[in-house]
């Protein structure tokens, strides 16, 4: 295990949704799966009660911890996207498989997860400064989903 890892709390499904980011994402897997050794207060012995996983060379760990604790959009995984395709394809993964969309580049997985899939276009707007980062802001700020070409179009005015 990683010496930083982020850990994530599950009501039940640390296993199914690490299975289903390793699926999406590039440089993602799911490294070891540990069952309870006795009962605890959500589970029973022999349950998943951790699920070791990689999201985007990220460490994390999926803890069964039962419903005591609902996701915000406190915490979110952002993802750099190179293109419109790679945006639109982890957009759908997301959310056409149970998630939400939102605005500005987030939606939420099935399991209440937020997820900013951000295009690099769109932070080396903000980046830039000035005019054209507030024309890109002001674009964003219309948009669930980003439209690369529009933000494209809003950085040259």
């Amino acid at each position: 295990m990683a010496k930083n890892t982020i850990c994530i709390w599950f009501d039940k499904d640390a296993e199914t949704a690490a299975r289903f980011y390793a699926g999406i994402f590039p440089d993602s897997v799911v490294s070891a799966v540990h069952r309870a050794p006795s009962d605890y207060p959500s589970g029973k012995a022999g349950d998943v009660l951790t699920v070791e996983f990689t999201v985007a060379g990220i460490p994390c760990l999926g803890l069964n911890g039962g419903p005591a604790f609902r996701h915000s959009e406190a915490f979110s995984f952002q993802i750099a996207t190179d293109d419109q395709e790679e945006t639109d394809r982890y957009w759908n993964a997301i959310v056409g498989h149970g998630g939400q969309e939102s605005a500005c580049g987030w939606c939420k997985d099935r399991w209440g997860i937020s997820w900013q899939i951000t295009p690099r276009v769109l932070t080396e707007a903000l980046a830039a400064g000035g005019d054209e980062a507030r024309r890109a802001f002001e674009a964003m700020m219309t948009m669930g989903k980003i439209d690369v070409a529009a933000i494209e179009a809003a950085r040259r005015g």
